[in-house]
């Protein structure tokens, strides 16, 4: 057990060291204590990067509580660490989905002010099993894209009933955390849990918003061909116009060694495509949910299964045919790695504590808000301090001159 906490106070020392821009924020809420008297819940992938965003939250004044939002994504080492310094925790690795949900409505039941959810899974429970909690909430912030997803259509339905900040679409969100961060981290995991080499195969890239580009581009850097399967006539443009074959699911699945879904959506990969699939194609998903690597149809679908390798499954198809999926089809960065860089969770984890902060000073309408853009220019220009870098900035004449019609 003293190794488990000297292993989880060591990363979250290792992340601090490398996200200067929450520093900055942390400085300011020390002395001005925005939080102070609320609660604040949590539920983001439960490791370092995440651990440090709470202990930011905490030295605003916040009682805080966190729960992670994947079961496999939590790490043990950093729960504990973080548990020992205030947080209350709610969470361990590989829990069972009971466990998982328990543990949500833990959060939930710890009565929150704030909510900071990854998916959608607290807002979610906190409508349909705990309504009358949610006089006591002030707001939330929604990390990803599968959250906003969900919270987009619950308001749809005029069925969202707080409002809620859609981090995920804030400039300083998704132009390099989920570009960046989800291209180097998603390589990464399939890298270091498989130990092949990526130069060489055709990887198969199912979707190509932000993260799926990240995905393409770090794929292409290390060599691979690189296939990108798109339903947006769009973004299949793009992918074409950066380099990438685009094609048919059903086509690649005959060409490709490694897939990788990212799109948000279900059954991506599922029965249709299974046979369809190369003798030992590695499957894995880069989507918070382990539904775009069909899970369930793959469990009812082989005839048998066994680990090959830690945290990759093999599974003997009818036909005889072998696939390897990794991390049970869950966010494989996450499941099968250490997630995004600290550097690159340093402007997203601040945009979060800088909207936690503006939902207790702006008391919102329910719905779902955009990031303002204020917010996301304060960030830009915290990371552009950290990083020694100086720009421009207009003169007067210049100002009037863009506010003009006249040339």
């Amino acid at each position: 057990m003293e190794n488990l906490f000297v292993s989880g106070h060591q990363k979250l020392d290792w992340v601090k060291s490398h996200m200067p821009v929450l520093q900055s924020i942390e400085n300011r809420f020390v002395k001005e204590q925005p939080f102070k008297g609320l609660k604040v819940a949590v539920c983001i992938h439960l490791e370092a990067k995440t651990a440090r965003l709470c202990e930011v939250l905490q030295s605003g004044g916040a009682d805080v509580y966190l729960a992670g939002s994947n079961p496999l994504s939590t790490q043990d080492d950093v729960a504990a660490a973080i548990a020992e310094r205030g947080i209350t925790v709610f969470a361990k690795h590989a829990c069972t989905e009971e466990e998982y949900m328990t543990y949500i409505e833990q959060l939930i039941e710890a009565k929150p002010h704030l909510i900071l959810d990854d998916g959608g899974d607290v807002i979610n429970m906190l409508h349909d099993k705990y309504p009358s909690y949610m006089e006591n909430v002030l707001g939330g912030c929604e990390e990803t894209t599968t959250g906003v997803i969900r919270l987009k259509a619950r308001e749809a339905a005029c069925e969202l009933k707080i409002p809620m900040v859609s981090v995920n679409d804030g400039l300083c969100k998704y132009l390099f955390d989920n570009r960046y961060g989800t291209g180097q981290s998603v390589m990464t995991g399939i890298m270091s849990t498989t130990n092949l080499t990526i130069a060489g195969m055709t990887v198969v890239v199912a979707g190509y918003g932000w993260c799926g580009k990240g995905v393409a581009n770090k794929a292409k850097g290390l060599g691979a061909k690189v296939v990108i399967t798109e339903i947006d006539a769009i973004k299949a443009i793009e992918a074409v116009m950066d380099g990438f074959t685009v094609m048919p699911m059903k086509e690649a699945c005959a060409i490709g060694d490694c897939f990788i879904t990212v799109t948000g959506c279900s059954e991506v990969i599922t029965t249709e495509h299974f046979e369809l699939l190369k003798e030992g194609a590695l499957l894995t998903n880069a989507g918070h949910f382990n539904t775009e690597v069909d899970f369930d149809a793959l469990e009812k679908y082989a005839v048998s299964k066994r680990e090959v390798r830690k945290n990759i499954v093999e599974y003997t198809l009818p036909s005889g045919k072998h696939v390897n999926l990794i991390a049970e089809g869950r966010l494989v960065n996450l499941a099968s790695g250490d997630g995004h860089p600290a550097e690159i969770m340093d402007t997203s984890f601040a945009l979060q504590a800088l909207c936690a902060e503006y939902l207790v000073n702006n008391r919102l309408t329910p719905g779902v808000h955009a990031v303002p853009t204020h917010l996301d220019q304060l960030v830009a220009q915290l990371k552009l301090e950290t990083l020694h870098v100086k720009i421009d900035t207009l003169t007067p004449k210049q100002e009037e001159y863009l506010k003009s019609f006249e040339v």
